[in-house]
């Protein structure tokens, strides 16, 4: 493997969760424009993005390859713990 296939492998392991990330950090100013009102979306994105992605290593860690659907909950899982936890507990 050269180094430009490992930075694709890379890439599409964390695409989705940022993906469903921004899905998410849209979903949340436009649906909870109270608890959301002073964070920026970029801020939203970046946290949930995060969260996804610790979501993606800990599925691959614990269940030994990616894209199952335990994985992908895992992932849902750490961007909505994550992004709960930035606006709804300040």
């Amino acid at each position: 493997m050269n180094p430009l296939d490992a930075v694709w492998h890379l890439g599409n392991l964390f695409l989705p969760a940022w993906g469903v990330a921004a899905l998410m950090a849209l979903a949340m100013k436009l649906l909870w424009k109270q608890s959301a009102a002073g964070m920026k979306w970029r801020t939203l994105f970046a946290w949930g993005g995060l969260g996804g992605s610790l979501g993606i290593v800990a599925a691959l860690t614990l269940l030994g390859r990616d894209g199952t659907m335990a994985g992908y909950g895992l992932m849902l899982i750490g961007i909505s713990v994550t992004l709960w936890g930035v606006t709804f507990k300040r």
